[in-house]
């Protein structure tokens, strides 16, 4: 048996298999009210149904003007919860534990008439100059992350993950780039980061893993490097965060020079080996040997797979076939395996 395909445990989080579903905006929310449809149901449970062992929900941010685009998904109010407790229940029913990416866009709030960021930096000559937050208001969104961490919690997530990757809010304050404050949030660049975590552990149950997505290195001149994630990392850790699912990009509008099969896979294993934490790993890990051997060196513990599963929803049957093992779908799709 592949080590891909072995259940992972942590904490009271219970996977079939290593295979995670990493959370990719769809843009597809057609009320503009940041609620699940059909659309999202369908996307996920398919998922699901192909064998995934876990699926992270996209960025569902914490306040309208949150958003990346006005199509994307939301919990700002408790009347959102039974749009993902119904496609999290489908999910969960065909196998699939199932969490949600709570954020904030800041700066990358394309449709916000004013975006706030942690200081007044536009993203490019593109988006529009942000808004710097105060100080309390800094503060009074540490607690719109607690209420939407809650209301996931409602909605009956498996795991909580909190986006302080790619150049949204959380990652615009603990990058030195970005975050040129003088209050006690430009003094400590974690600072925001950690009162999140805080505020979401006193919302979740004491056995549920928080994930917290970070960017590892910063693609500029003049942006933070391995050494300085990590302990940026280790403060999070301190504050409540479990597992680090370890990813880089979109931070500035420069990016890799290449970004070839598995080319963040090193920087899953210096966090895992700095932090001793579980991790899970992502960046071109489509290739089902590559993503197996990931695990089986010690690497990572989960391997995310986001451009294979958007192009085919079982991609972690197939995965499970390709290195020996049997389909991963339900019984009713077992005469399509036949002969294989």
């Amino acid at each position: 048996m592949s080590r891909l395909l072995e259940p992972f445990e942590y904490k009271g989080l219970k996977l079939k298999n290593r295979i995670v579903m990493p959370p990719m905006c769809q843009y597809m929310v057609e009320a503009k009210d940041g609620k699940p449809n059909d659309w999202h149901f369908s996307h996920y449970t398919a998922r699901a149904v192909g064998g995934a062992g876990l699926i992270i929900m996209e960025m569902t941010d914490v306040e309208p003007d949150g958003r990346i685009t006005d199509y994307d998904l939301g919990l700002w109010s408790d009347d959102h919860i039974p749009s993902f407790a119904r496609i999290i229940q489908a999910c969960q029913r065909f196998g699939a534990k199932v969490g949600i990416q709570i954020a904030h866009a800041g700066r990358k709030a394309q449709d916000a008439e004013v975006p706030v960021s942690s200081s007044p930096i536009a993203f490019s000559e593109q988006y529009k100059t942000p808004r710097e937050l105060s100080t309390a208001e800094v503060e009074e969104m540490v607690g719109k992350f607690e209420a939407a961490v809650r209301r996931a919690v409602l909605a009956g997530v498996d795991v909580v993950e909190l986006h302080g990757a790619h150049g949204y809010l959380i990652h615009q304050f603990h990058s030195p780039l970005l975050n040129r404050r003088t209050d006690k949030y430009g003094k400590d660049r974690s600072l925001f980061g950690v009162e999140i975590i805080r505020a979401a552990r006193r919302v979740m149950p004491e056995d549920m893993p928080l994930v917290v997505r970070i960017s590892v290195v910063e693609f500029a001149d003049g942006g933070y490097g391995l050494e300085e994630s990590i302990e940026i990392a280790r403060k999070y850790k301190e504050a409540g965060a479990d597992i680090f699912h370890v990813s880089s990009g979109g931070e500035t509008p420069k990016g890799p020079a290449e970004a070839g099969e598995g080319y963040m896979v090193e920087w899953a294993r210096a966090f895992k080996e700095a932090l001793d934490v579980p991790v899970i790993a992502v960046g071109r890990l489509e290739n089902p040997h590559l993503a197996d051997r990931v695990i089986r060196e010690g690497k990572a513990d989960l391997v995310a797979v986001g451009r294979g599963m958007l192009r085919s929803p079982y991609w972690a049957s197939e995965a499970s076939i390709a290195l020996g093992g049997k389909p991963l779908t339900p019984q009713a799709y077992e005469r399509g395996y036949i002969g294989i």
